[in-house]
């Protein structure tokens, strides 16, 4: 996805009035407005989701006409405010809890109401449920007074019908006329999308000058009496390319004991964030994926929807699946390079329409393909399901565009043919970074200075020795030609990544980041080479090293894995990819350590998330600052930071099966078990995993032994260790 944070292209997004007058209509008399536009912060909204649809509040439960507040439906911004008064006056707000996918309960007091005294007698819960296309409040105020009160409630309600590209920028809105229709009940059109509003037993008053429309109610409680109000709203949009999936939800609910509560909790808010973000395209609503992170990434994204998918192949294989499928009918055909389309490659995100970003250089169209991972990303994501049991039907209908993902691999992904899998925005306007860091200043040299495209970035070529390895074995299972080929390619690249890509610095020998536009490495130390452990491209003595360094303070010495070493001069903690941390690229890596045997090292790092899950109320942002432990007591958020996030979500699966340590091969019929030594999780159990479809149990106890129980016939266990 695109410079979500504060990159120097994102923070430089003042604009001419020209431009500002272009986007948003200013008559030519108007002041010129020259202030800069900035994105919203997130990091203190409370996001109530259930996808395609998100309301973005305060923590009182308002949603006030500013920054990201908002309830909005796919890629546009239905109501911009809806204000809640008692009295004409704002309730005092005291608390407030998520209550499952799509769920939140706010309570406020309303002291001014009731007895006397120090104890309030009169409160107010507003209880908010968001459904696919749709929002209802119920909202229950309830007198302790021993005397009759009485008030007036009223929901003020705007809607601006912005496009969600024009609310990230910060871009000026206006508000749409509202019209009445039945008793109690509003409504906005604009450009197809249809918004309506109704209260039960409520007064609907239309918007005049200077006021939006409103719902009113007139309300009395006898003496410890309550009263009941309820409206809603819905969304009708036919123009959405996403709509929420036909069936049930795909993956399994485990059921989980763990010495350490933080992981059970953790896991149980991810599960509920996870089942809120699925997604289906408008027109196929049998294939589900996840969308990426609410509000902006709400939609189809080819690298974080396969990350998701493969994140949670322990609890089914369904998700992986219906991703998989997806991005397959999608999967480029031609040579575009506005869009960055070519035959075979797998595409970046999916809009309703262009998405561009006011005051910044960035205009994507709808079916942006400028990612150069997604295309590896899902060749391993179609092995490893087939290696959890996806039916082999579903994996043989899949295989032609296995290879047409293989051909764009040995093609097109390297356009110098100098054997490396490598990047550049030839539109101009498209993505500088098209890695998972896809900010415009994250490729960055130890000293500080920013590579030059094109740009070969050190896990793509983890990925792309992968999907050659993994490709192979496919081809081969399924008798069909070009194993041998594959192979050749990954033995010929890890000789070539070993010659070129490993550099000597303060930090020991470690491998760059990238090979810049000179072929140079660019030598910072940074999360991006743990992604290399296990995909097969390290020795066991590189393996070694890496490890090291990832566990070493200047990586791990926040709350998680710092995207840059602090000893490096582009490090900044609030950078969005350089110093930062992120739940899925420190479990990511977590993954990779967990399998290679380095489970001290995972284990210091999943420590770090669940310190972290603790504090973020175990809802993981897509990312926090990278301060150091000894300078802050809890990791400090970073304020444009998505939350729920999908891969964020899915890092609590990876933490916990890493643990136990189930690594299934169905088609050889086999399981092999390898927890981290010595248990530095604490002993963990769960039922329910999912491996060819069947429930399975597995336990670590707390010296480290491992139990698994209810494998399919035709399954066994292997101790060995070979993976």
């Amino acid at each position: 996805m695109f410079d979500h944070g504060a990159t120097p292209e994102a923070e430089d997004v003042s604009t001419s009035v020209a431009d500002l007058e272009t986007a948003f209509g200013a008559p030519p008399d108007a002041t010129p407005d020259v202030s800069p536009r900035l994105q919203p912060l997130l990091h203190d909204l409370v996001s109530v989701v259930l996808a395609p649809t998100s309301a973005l509040s305060g923590a009182d439960g308002q949603i006030r006409p500013d920054g990201a507040q908002g309830f909005f439906h796919a890629d546009s911004r239905a109501l911009s405010e809806v204000g809640l008064l008692v009295d004409g006056r704002e309730p005092e707000h005291i608390g407030h809890a998520l209550t499952g996918p799509g769920g939140a309960r706010f309570v406020s007091l309303l002291r001014w109401l009731g007895d006397p005294g120090p104890d309030p007698t009169v409160r107010l819960d507003r209880a908010r449920q968001v459904t696919p296309g749709g929002m209802e409040e119920t909202i229950d105020i309830v007198s302790a007074s021993s005397a009759t009160v009485t008030a007036t409630v009223t929901i003020d309600l705007e809607c601006d019908f912005a496009p969600i590209e024009v609310v990230k920028s910060g871009g000026d809105t206006s508000p749409a006329a509202s019209a009445s229709g039945a008793p109690g009940s509003l409504s906005w059109g604009s450009h197809g999308i249809r918004v309506t509003v109704t209260g039960d037993g409520a007064h609907a008053e239309t918007g005049t000058a200077g006021r939006g429309a409103r719902l009113r109610w007139e309300v009395t409680l006898s003496p410890r009496g309550r009263a009941t109000l309820r409206w809603k709203t819905g969304v009708h949009d036919p123009k959405a390319v996403v709509t929420a999936p036909a069936g049930p939800v795909e993956w399994g609910r485990p059921r989980v004991t763990a010495a350490d509560h933080r992981l059970v909790r953790l896991l149980d808010q991810s599960l509920d964030d996870l089942r809120s973000l699925r997604l289906a395209e408008t027109g196929a609503p049998g294939d589900t994926f996840l969308g990426a992170g609410v509000p902006w990434f709400l939609t189809l994204f080819g690298r974080d929807s396969i990350w998701a998918a493969r994140m949670l192949l322990p609890l089914g294989t369904g998700l992986a699946a219906g991703t998989l499928r997806v991005l397959a009918r999608r999967q480029g055909a031609k040579i575009d390079p506005e869009s960055g389309e070519a035959p075979g490659k797998i595409m970046h995100e999916l809009r309703r329409h262009e998405f561009t970003v006011t005051g910044n250089r960035l205009h994507l169209p709808a079916a942006y393909y400028g990612t150069i991972d997604a295309t590896p990303l899902w060749v391993s994501l179609l092995h490893d399901a087939w290696r959890w049991g996806m039916p082999e039907q579903e994996v043989a209908e899949l295989l032609p565009a296995l290879e047409a993902a293989l051909e764009w691999l040995g093609g097109d992904a390297d356009p110098d043919r100098d054997g490396f899998v490598e990047y550049i925005d030839t539109s101009g306007h498209g993505l500088a970074n098209q890695g998972w860091k896809d900010s415009g200043d994250s490729v960055r040299f130890r000293d500080g200075r920013q590579a030059v495209a094109p740009i070969a970035l050190v896990e793509v070529q983890g990925y792309a020795y992968e999907a050659a390895r993994h490709g192979a074995a496919l081809l081969a299972a399924f008798g069909r030609p070009g194993a041998d080929r594959w192979n050749a390619y990954a033995d010929a690249l890890a000789e070539r990544f070993r010659a070129t890509f490993w550099v000597d610095g303060p930090h020991g020998r470690y491998p760059a980041l990238a090979l810049d536009r000179d072929k140079r490495p660019v030598d910072a130390l940074t999360s991006n080479i743990g992604h290399l452990l296990g995909t097969g491209l390290l020795s066991a003595e590189e393996s070694a090293a890496v490890a090291a360094l990832l566990a070493s303070p200047a990586m791990a010495g926040g709350f998680g894995l710092r995207t840059m070493s602090a000893r490096d001069g582009g490090f900044s903690p609030l950078s969005y990819h350089c110093g930062s941390i992120w739940a899925h690229d420190t479990a990511i890596v977590v993954a990779g350590l967990a399998r290679a045997g380095f489970g001290a090292e995972a284990a210091l790092l999943a420590e770090g998330l669940l310190a972290a899950g603790e504090t973020f109320g175990y809802r993981l942002p897509e990312l926090y600052a990278g301060d150091a432990r000894e300078a802050v007591v809890q990791p400090v958020p970073y304020p444009a930071a998505c939350r729920p996030q999908a891969w964020s979500a899915a890092a609590a699966v990876t933490v916990l099966h890493a643990a136990l340590g189930v690594y299934p091969d169905v088609p050889s019929g086999r399981v092999s078990l390898r927890p981290m030594a010595g248990a530095p999780l604490g002993a963990v159990a769960v039922g329910g995993l999912r491996i060819a479809g069947a429930e399975v149990g597995a336990a670590v106890d707390k010296d480290g032994a491992v139990t698994l129980s209810g494998l399919p016939s035709g399954l066994s266990t292997d101790l060995t260790g070979v993976l």
